[in-house]
């Protein structure tokens, strides 16, 4: 780094850095649903499960916050991206474990336990919130499709950077489901979030910058750039900084209630999968594979299947 500018030397550097004798990062994780490496100041944490969209399990929150955690105590990292490998950043939760065959406490014929579920629910979404509470920034960069628990994860990154052309949005609020990280209206406010929502419709990568969810949609042979771009900025300044800056904008944020959003989220999350409509759901993802099922809940009126955002008629 140049001479002058030496208040971007590295922060583990010369014999008056502050991480002398503090804790290390763990260099020998191994991960079962990502990819974690350093670079140039930059950790890149990558969902890695492409062949399924990198749907979620219950390894992903545990792997993302352990290497959350690990990037928050490497001296050598200013910034924090999460990606997806394949055709999209992630497509929710692997259904195929989820919808297609029975779990505990989901028997219809037996009692439902409400705080089985929460417990349960609920350290998914605190996995996920590490990237908010984290030390450092945090930036997802999102192609192809980010729906569902897709969200629940990127919405916790302090800065989105999406395709033009990729999907995202929660269409489980149709039938099954209700975004247990609770943060749609805190990140678009009250009546967009309650457009999406009360609807299950999906934004573009380009209506995400629109409205307000991402902060730059690129076109898809861009994105890497653009993010980098973004990230390179970032990374240069000091970690002190960022976390100061993170901090105090966090503030204001979780005073708005964030965690309270999640608590009944969650818990509401938990009861529309025990409603009439829920069972039935879930009963004919058994019958005919979720896939099917998905295909049945995104057809008319909606009729926004795959990649598609229709939101009804143009005006």
């Amino acid at each position: 780094m140049s001479d002058a500018a030496p208040w971007r030397r590295p922060a583990h550097d010369g014999p008056d850095s502050p991480y002398e004798g503090l804790p290390t990062a763990d260099e020998s994780r191994e991960y079962r649903t990502l990819t974690y490496e350093v670079d140039d100041r930059v950790a890149r944490i990558t969902f890695d499960r492409p062949e399924h969209g990198n749907a979620i399990t219950p390894d992903t929150p545990v792997d993302l916050a352990h290497a959350v955690e690990r990037a928050d105590l490497d001296p050598r990292v200013h910034v924090i991206v999460l990606s997806g490998r394949g055709k999209g950043f992630c497509g929710g939760y692997d259904l195929g474990a989820f919808a297609e065959q029975a779990i505990p406490n989901h028997d219809p014929s037996k009692t439902w336990d409400p705080m089985v579920d929460y417990a349960m629910m609920s350290r998914f979404t605190k996995g996920y919130a590490s990237l908010l509470h984290a030390n450092k920034p945090t930036v997802a960069k999102i192609h192809g499709f980010c729906v569902a628990g897709g969200t629940d994860i990127a919405l916790h990154c302090d800065q989105l950077v999406i395709a033009a052309d990729a999907k995202i949005g929660y269409p489980p609020t149709r039938v099954w489901g209700v975004p247990s990280a609770g943060l749609w209206a805190h990140r678009l406010g009250d009546q967009r979030a309650k457009r999406l929502l009360l609807t299950g419709d999906c934004l573009s990568g380009r209506e995400a910058e629109e409205w307000g969810l991402a902060i730059e949609a690129p076109e898809p042979d861009e994105l890497d750039e653009r993010t980098e771009v973004l990230v390179g900025r970032i990374a240069a300044m000091p970690i002190n900084q960022l976390m100061m800056v993170k901090l105090a904008l966090n503030s204001a944020l979780l005073a708005q209630g964030v965690q309270n959003s999640q608590m009944i989220s969650t818990v509401f999350d938990g009861i529309s999968r025990h409603t009439r409509e829920g069972y039935s759901f879930a009963g004919r993802a058994t019958e005919v594979g979720f896939k099917q099922a998905v295909a049945e809940r995104d057809g008319p009126p909606y009729d926004d299947f795959g990649p598609s955002t229709n939101k009804g008629p143009a005006r």
